[in-house]
C-alpha cells in the first residue's frame, strides 16, 4: 500500500472504499428487523423516512420531501404504503386543517426505534472515537461523495 504523508494515496483510498462500501451496506441490510415490522416489505426509502420522523418528530409531507430530497408525490406514496398497515398516522394540522401531519403510530414507535438503533449505535461508537473536526470531515466526505455520485449518474445518463 502506497502511503502519502499521513495516510494512503488517493488511488489506494478509492480502492479501499470501493471494496468497503458494499460490505457496509450489506451489513446494515442484515440488521434484524423487529417482529412487529417483519413482513411489511420495508425498503431503504422507508428507513430514511422513518428515521426523519423518529429523530425530527411529526411533520408534513412537503417537509419530509424537502428533507429526503424527493418530490412530495413520492413521499405521499411512501406514507400511504406505511399508513395502510398502521405504521404511520396522519392527523390534521391544528393551525391549518387542510394540511396533514405525519407521525409514527404509537404502537410502532418502539419497534422503529429498535430497528434504527442498530445503525445509530454503530455510528455513535464511531463518532465518539473521533474529535469534532474528524467527525465533521467524515460527514462532509459522505455528503461530497453523495453529490459526486449524483453528478456521475447525470453524466452517464446523458445521450452521447
Amino acid at each position: 500500500m502506497s502511503m502519502e504523508s499521513d495516510g494512503p494515496a488517493v488511488n489506494e483510498a478509492v480502492r479501499t472504499l470501493l471494496l468497503l462500501m458494499p460490505r457496509l451496506v450489506g451489513r446494515a441490510k442484515r440488521l434484524p428487523i423487529p417482529a412487529a415490522l417483519q413482513g411489511m416489505d420495508l425498503a431503504p426509502r422507508h428507513l430514511a423516512l422513518l428515521a426523519h420522523l423518529e429523530y425530527d418528530g411529526p411533520t408534513s409531507i412537503n417537509e419530509l420531501a424537502a428533507r429526503l430530497e424527493v418530490a412530495p408525490t413520492t413521499v405521499s406514496l411512501m406514507v400511504s404504503e406505511l399508513s395502510r398497515p398502521g405504521v404511520l398516522q396522519r392527523t390534521a394540522d391544528p393551525a391549518d386543517r387542510r394540511r396533514r401531519i405525519i407521525a409514527i403510530a404509537p404502537a410502532y414507535a418502539a419497534p422503529i426505534g429498535e430497528w434504527l438503533s442498530g445503525s445509530a449505535s454503530a455510528w455513535e461508537r464511531v463518532m465518539r472515537g473521533l474529535d469534532p473536526a474528524e467527525r465533521a470531515t467524515v460527514i462532509t466526505a459522505l455528503h461530497v461523495y453523495e453529490a459526486a455520485l449524483e453528478q456521475a449518474g447525470d453524466q452517464l445518463s446523458r445521450p452521447r
